[in-house]
């Protein structure tokens, strides 16, 4: 994989994770509940591992360092 390639595919990614999180996670009530009640890190440890969203996320984010444009 080329240069050009990795960069195309790695703003594939970026662009997929920024759709997933505006349309999933921004207003989420759950998201917005675990913040106030709990706080930021609770929230953010939430997401992450019992989200289905979160583990999407997660996913993705695995994907964006193995098309890492630096290599």
């Amino acid at each position: 994989m080329n240069k050009e390639e990795k960069l195309a595919k790695r703003k594939e990614i970026l662009a997929k994770l920024n759709d997933i999180h505006s349309t999933y996670c921004e207003g989420c009530f759950i998201k917005s509940t675990f913040r106030k009640e709990v706080g930021k890190t609770y929230a953010q440890s939430f997401c992450i591992t019992h989200c289905t969203v979160g583990e999407m996320i997660k996913q993705y984010g695995e994907m964006l360092l193995t098309v890492s444009s630096r290599s």
